[in-house]
């Protein structure tokens, strides 16, 4: 068990670390918004490359790749490893830009079903993983007049956190933290016929076994339990980086649900299919999927 923190700490990390880490992250964004969008991106990229390696979790994301594929090479999994630090150092950079990279750098495809939500005149859930950018959908969604409630793991740091919100387009959608307390958020907008964004693909210790890359995963089935109970469609998006600043969002039509007649049966095969959709994108392009989570038990 962690030690408390002593009042002293506390207020030391409020009044002065969480500051000046606002103030770092501040400078960031203002160096990243000052260029444009495809020379921030190209700037982040080698940023991540050159300190993601460097930091702990590079470790982590080693372990979990080569768990995952244990045919491949270690040269294989250095490239994977370069590729992810590349990608996530290109979305850091490009928060300032997300407006443009939905605007004119996204290649929209089944935008027919993207539509059928916002038309169908009932409440709906789209689910998707940390690939690509993952903040594009949101970004792209709002231009097509679709408010997606987005459930969100607010960081440590509240004046970092109004930031990062500021960036999403916060005055323009719903975002809920996660918790009991976002947990009852999230069925109050979806009962009264709105709409949701979850990305699914982190472990969730109260979650359900599920099997991912050959692996039992803990796994949150609140996608599938809130579709099945308040009977919403669930639709798949997948975001994908083509090249620099440049993207692929696609979305499917909504999964079948499940008919055993067991609602409890019935959310974890749901669960299970999107898990396996999630790990069939993720096969295909590795590099550009959050491999630092610590996703399985040891």
């Amino acid at each position: 068990m962690a030690k408390p923190r002593s009042p002293l700490a506390r207020w030391l990390t409020r009044h002065l670390a969480y500051p000046l880490e606002a103030a770092l992250v501040w400078l960031c964004v203002a160096g990243f918004r000052a260029l444009p969008v495809e020379r921030a991106s190209d700037l982040g990229g080698r940023i991540g490359r050159t300190l993601g390696p460097r930091l702990p979790s590079h470790r982590t994301a080693r372990r979990n790749l080569e768990r995952a594929f244990p045919e491949k090479s270690a040269a294989e999994i250095d490239a994977i490893l370069a590729g992810m630090w590349d990608n996530l150092g290109r979305v850091v950079a490009e928060y300032p830009h997300l407006d443009a990279l939905a605007e004119n750098r996204t290649e929209l495809v089944g935008r027919e079903f993207l539509q059928a939500v916002l038309d169908d005149g009932r409440a709906g859930i789209l689910v998707g993983g940390h690939l690509g950018n993952w903040e594009v959908p949101p970004a792209i969604s709002r231009k097509l007049g679709l408010e997606l409630a987005m459930v969100y793991r607010a960081p440590n740091n509240p004046m970092v956190g109004r930031m990062l919100l500021d960036l999403r387009g916060a005055d323009s959608a719903t975002y809920i933290p996660k918790g009991p307390d976002g947990a009852r958020a999230l069925v109050r907008v979806l009962s009264k016929g709105g709409h949701a964004a979850l990305l699914v693909d982190q472990k969730l210790n109260d979650g359900i076994p599920v099997r991912f890359f050959g692996r039992d995963a803990m796994t949150a089935p609140a996608a599938a339990t809130l579709a099945l109970r308040l009977g919403i469609p669930v639709a798949p998006l997948r975001i994908e980086r083509l090249g620099g600043a440049r993207f692929r969002l696609t979305v499917y039509p909504p999964l079948d649900p499940p008919g055993t007649g067991d609602r409890t049966a019935d959310a974890r095969l749901l669960t299970e299919r999107i898990t396996a959709l999630l790990e069939s994108w993720i096969r295909e392009r590795p590099e550009q999927w959050l491999w630092t989570h610590r996703r399985w038990p040891d």
